[in-house]
């Protein structure tokens, strides 16, 4: 078996990544490789900004987060995938989280989205284009 895919989505809008999971799914089962997915939620933890939030909201916004990612995931390539699916969710920078996700699981791939659809004017958007910059494995960027 080859090494994972990792597909990063971004939970906060529903459905908008559903093309992203397909093709991801579509390219692990074309290499027999498993599919992992990643979303990232920001840190407030270091900054001041930090004292506005309860003390457990950090916990809170993974387990939201984590349920969001099954419902895109089941959504979109159904419950029997999803099963199947390793969901991950990190906290921090989003291309910094993935890239490091990326080398801790090894993947061999990365598929994510090329920009939210309100930045037109972009080829790529700031995330997809620090992954695509600075990944040690091949990314493949959905439009």
């Amino acid at each position: 078996m080859s090494r994972p895919v990792l597909c990063a989505v971004d939970v906060s809008h529903k459905g908008r990544d559903a093309e992203v999971l397909k093709i991801a799914k579509r390219l692990a089962d074309l290499d027999g490789a498993s599919l992992d997915v990643v979303t990232v939620v920001p840190d407030f933890g270091q900054s001041i900004v930090s004292t506005y939030f309860e003390a457990d909201h950090h916990e809170k916004a993974v387990a939201e987060a984590r349920q969001l990612l099954s419902d895109e995931i089941t959504a979109s390539l159904g419950a029997d995938a999803d099963a199947m699916v390793r969901h991950i969710v990190a906290t921090g920078n989003a291309y910094e989280e993935i890239l490091h996700v990326a080398a801790e699981t090894g993947c061999g791939l990365i598929v994510i989205g090329a920009h939210k659809p309100d930045f037109k004017d972009y080829l790529l958007g700031p995330n997809a284009a620090r992954v695509v910059r600075h990944s040690t494995c091949s990314v493949h960027v959905v439009r």
